[in-house]
């Protein structure tokens, strides 16, 4: 299939609860939205199906061929368009902890591509600890995935946005758009969330597209919002407000990022053979 040079895409914001049914009827409702603005490409958050206390991600949790990826694979056919799930808390075989995982459904309704959460939160922010790994199990794989315009599509989700080792090798393995469904907390949203995501894209000359969770009430909801969208020179080309649930769209200009790449070819002019990966990091 023949590339376009302009794809449209959306990132949809949503302040999602507990109660499943009612996150998935508010993610369809802004997604069918999204589709009629003219997007071919939808990613929805981090946290998708779920947001709540820890227990409540297994209690609920599903497989890959659960009510919740049959939403969105049919969703994605109906609307004939690439819809990355965010995330959603998966349910395997075998695993005692649920993964964290997203779902890139093609508008064929196949799915495209699996990735789960590589990097678990378990941190201290603002007085409230958060570890994630008690309930998400990590994962280890790298997924670069495809749009339906044969646009290499790199997944990636909310934490992992710290890691900037695993952009690169997104990049290095052909990425042109990144996707960071995320649920970042307010007050390292405040911080970090605008800066980290204009500097994955900078460095590797990508599209980021990140919708965020807005901000509700309790620990577990005090979240940042702002869903972004950003292009490879770090240029914002849309951005959300903290509150409430809605989407932003932006065309993303794959010829111009061609360009950036051809004038400022900072990839191509990495100096591999000089890199030397410690056999242990030391952190104090």
């Amino acid at each position: 299939m023949r590339r376009r040079s302009l794809l449209r895409a959306a990132a949809v914001q949503l302040e999602c609860t507990p109660d499943v049914d009612r996150n998935l009827e508010e993610a369809e409702r802004l997604t069918r939205a999204a589709a009629t603005d003219g997007a071919s490409l939808v990613v929805l958050p981090e946290r998708l199906d779920i947001r709540g206390a820890p227990e409540q991600y297994a209690l609920k949790s599903e497989p890959l061929d659960g009510h919740v990826v049959a939403w969105a694979r049919a969703l994605a056919a109906e609307l004939g368009i690439d819809l990355v799930a965010g995330s959603i808390a998966e349910r395997r075989e075998g695993h005692e902890r649920v993964a964290n995982t997203s779902v890139h459904a093609g508008p064929d309704g196949e799915i495209n591509a699996v990735y789960r959460k590589i990097h678990m939160f378990d941190v201290e922010v603002g007085g409230v600890e958060y570890r994630e790994s008690e309930h998400s199990e990590p994962a280890d794989e790298v997924v670069v995935s495809e749009t339906a315009d044969d646009v290499p599509l790199g997944l990636t989700i909310c934490y992992d946005l710290r890691f900037p080792e695993l952009y690169r090798i997104l990049a290095l393995h052909g990425a042109r758009i990144i996707t960071v469904p995320a649920n970042f907390t307010r007050i390292t949203g405040e911080a970090h969330w605008e800066v980290l995501l204009r500097a994955r894209a900078i460095e590797n000359q990508v599209f980021v597209i990140a919708p965020g969770q807005g901000r509700g009430t309790g620990p577990e909801a005090d979240s940042y919002g702002n869903s972004m969208i950003v292009d490879p020179w770090g240029e914002v080309l849309a951005r959300a407000g903290g509150e409430g649930a809605c989407f932003v769209a932006a065309d993303l200009d794959l010829a111009r990022q061609q360009e950036i790449r051809e004038k400022l070819p900072s990839l191509a002019n990495r100096v591999a053979a000089a890199y030397r990966w410690p056999q242990e990091a030391r952190v104090t």
